[in-house]
């Protein structure tokens, strides 16, 4: 007992392996974020943190929420014990005051962490290598819940506006 298969089997098989193969191409093309080692020209900065938060490698850097660049390490500083964060910024953004601050923002309530620059009206600008000194850290927002949660809520006292309704105090009469 023979099976013959059709031409039109045989076919849709072999399209339905090619569409297979260029499916795992685009993951794969996917999975490098566009970079196959032909490295486009760029500089590098870096920036000092306290907390990081979530900030990891490949980050994106972002002025006025447009990618410039990525992040391109991080390590720590045995004296002062401070992150360092290596930038990797895109050769068309060559021209960034030197008083740009730095800040690790995060995209929406559980979105990634990214560096967000804000720039300065400096003339001056950086050079490749150079450390911005202006930084703002993570916001931990886990913590800050826990501080909210444990600490009741604040001081209510403190906040309310004051008691419009009494009646001032009435004056003192000297007899």
């Amino acid at each position: 007992m023979s099976t013959s298969r059709g031409p039109r089997v045989e076919f849709a098989v072999g399209a339905f392996l090619l569409l297979a193969m260029a499916s795992l191409l685009v993951l794969a093309f996917a999975s490098t974020n566009g970079r196959f080692g032909l490295s486009r020209d760029s500089y590098e900065l870096t920036a000092r943190f306290t907390n990081l938060g979530q900030l990891r490698p490949n980050a994106a850097v972002k002025i006025g929420g447009v990618s410039i660049g990525r992040v391109s390490g991080i390590t720590l500083d045995p004296v002062k014990f401070d992150s360092i964060v290596t930038m990797e910024i895109d050769s068309r953004y060559n021209e960034i005051p030197v008083d740009t601050s730095a800040g690790i923002l995060t995209g929406g309530l559980l979105g990634d962490s990214y560096v967000g620059m804000q720039p300065g009206g400096d003339m001056e600008v950086f050079k490749p290598g150079e450390e911005l000194v202006y930084t703002q850290p993570a916001v931990d927002l886990m913590q800050m819940v826990g501080k909210y949660m444990f600490s009741g809520g604040g001081d209510d006292a403190a906040t309310a506006p004051p008691d419009t309704t009494t009646s001032p105090p009435p004056p003192e009469t000297t007899p």
